[in-house]
């Protein structure tokens, strides 16, 4: 896998819209939120209501006019326009997810469905992401899709020159290398070495210090991503026990786009019963309470470069220790972890680990 970028609020969207899901079967959310450790607020909330309120709050300050990154958030759910949902789900996504429900015609015209689906996506995504749901991915049995859109623009708060960007090897794993375009800059950056796991972490900040690019990378070619906590995460990437020093930062132009299926994903999350019919309790989305989760597909897409980054993702879900030094160089020449954080939230907003260019 080259790179795996994934953007957290929308998986989180999901389970919360599903929380207007069921009465019976999927209230297990100790479990069923297990798998997301980058949300920090919402996460200690106990009652659905206070979930949707903190995701209102957050939808708020992350979508506030007049900032100096672009950054959209945008839910819809598409169903079956014979099939009826009841009023109540669908005046909780209107309120709390801005997600309207827009009747189609899946059961006669499926793929003019998904066709209109894959454009609103490729619209709110300013056309990074194209095709999200593929052909057959839809029939005259879906009753339900819910789809989220994220797309980012930001720019450095200090980009760095062209002019300084040559080609380099970059190490792919400890016999294998393949060329870069690695860009190049010296200037004041917080940034901080956690010695038990031989990692150096960098933030780069964007205009006005709203959004960063936390870097993560280990002195060797070295995965220690299964051992990353939420709370290890926070402690290491907190302003205020990083040292802000002047460093070389050396960091490769790149562009990662990739499509999971997040099937096994939720499944682990605690979600396994909302893909089994016999088991499945979606009665707070229908009376008729014949829906079941067939597909979860995503689609994500990260580009860094001298100006900044851009960044966008979209999920389609079918239902049928730390220790300080001053580093004075930064060179991101081998596997790497990186973050968009939304530093008045603490949010983040994307992450994946750049493998090979």
């Amino acid at each position: 896998v080259d790179g795996f970028p994934l953007n957290s609020p929308e998986l989180f969207i999901l389970c919360a819209l599903n929380l207007e899901r069921s009465e019976g079967s999927l209230q297990n959310r100790d479990v069923y939120f297990h798998g997301k450790m980058f949300y920090d607020g919402v996460l200690a909330l106990d009652k659905a209501e206070d979930i949707h309120d903190g995701y209102q709050s957050l939808f708020s300050e992350i979508n506030k006019p007049g900032t100096n990154y672009v950054l959209r958030i945008a839910n819809r759910l598409y169903g079956e326009k014979t099939f009826k949902f009841l009023a109540t789900f669908i005046d909780s996504c209107q309120k709390f997810y801005h997600a309207e429900l827009e009747q189609l015609d899946f059961s006669k015209a499926a793929e003019d469905s998904r066709k209109h689906i894959n454009a609103w996506v490729e619209e709110k995504t300013e056309g990074k992401i194209q095709n999200l749901l593929a052909q057959g991915a839809v029939d005259s049995m879906t009753r339900l899709v819910l789809v989220n859109a994220i797309y980012f623009k930001g720019n450095w708060a200090t980009p760095f020159n062209k002019r300084n960007t040559v080609e380099r090897q970059f190490k792919i794993n400890k016999n294998e290398t393949k060329p870069v375009q690695m860009m190049f800059k010296k200037a004041k950056f917080n940034m901080s070495y956690i010695a038990d796991f031989q990692t150096k972490i960098l933030d780069l900040p964007y205009v006005d210090n709203e959004t960063s690019m936390i870097i993560l990378l280990p002195d060797e070619i070295q995965d220690n991503s299964t051992e990353l906590t939420y709370e290890k995460l926070i402690e290491w990437i907190n302003p205020e026990v990083m040292n802000y020093t002047k460093v070389e930062v050396f960091l490769p132009r790149f562009k990662l786009e990739e499509a999971y299926d997040l099937k096994p994903v939720l499944k682990s999350m605690g979600m396994a019963d909302a893909f089994e019919s016999d088991k499945v309790d979606f009665s707070g989305m229908s009376a008729s309470n014949d829906l079941v989760l067939s597909e979860v597909v995503h689609k994500s897409f990260v580009e860094v470069n001298e100006e900044g980054t851009e960044a966008a993702a979209a999920t389609g879900v079918i239902m049928a220790g730390c220790c300080l030094e001053i580093l004075p160089q930064f060179t991101a020449d081998h596997p790497f972890l990186f973050f968009i954080r939304h530093n008045t939230t603490g949010n983040i907003l994307f992450y994946g680990r750049f493998c090979s260019p």
